[in-house]
């Protein structure tokens, strides 16, 4: 999967101004419901709290995950935070998190894209560049193009 298809300059933050881990992913679906991505916010935000009540999304390392699949959802993107100061969330190494990549799936592509993007993720997240990049990086075309490049 061509990660450019999913990701846009207009869903990454990286001021993002929030306390919380409710906060912030109140902003990110923002993001996602003005730029059309989303027909219910509220929708899209419950699902998002379902996987979350599953397990935690924070994967260590300053990065969370968060996730939702529903039909709120008009194309499978993301939303990418990086906020101002670390914020608490459940995470394997039971530290706050700093970087936060929001996925919205469609019902529709809920098995085989989801499994797709969250496994090229999961790769990209193993290298180290590109986690720097996502926690200190200035540009958001820099953090599309880390992102989208080819390992």
């Amino acid at each position: 999967m061509d990660l450019s298809t999913v990701i846009d300059e207009n869903r990454i933050n990286l001021e993002l101004d929030v306390a919380s881990k409710e906060e912030a992913i109140d902003a990110l679906a923002d993001m996602l419901m003005q730029s059309g991505v989303l027909a219910s916010k509220e929708d899209f935000i419950n699902d998002v709290y379902v996987r979350e009540a599953a397990g935690q999304t924070g994967i260590g390392g300053g990065i969370a995950i968060p996730h939702g699949k529903s039909k709120s959802v008009l194309r499978t993107s993301l939303a990418i935070g990086r906020t101002k100061r670390p914020i608490e969330w459940e995470s394997l190494d039971d530290e706050p998190v700093r970087c936060i990549i929001l996925f919205a799936v469609r019902e529709a592509d809920s098995t085989t894209v989801h499994v797709r993007l969250l496994g090229q993720f999961a790769g990209k997240l193993a290298d180290e560049d590109i986690v720097t990049a996502l926690l200190n990086g200035n540009d958001a075309k820099e953090i599309i193009t880390i992102l989208s490049a080819e390992n």
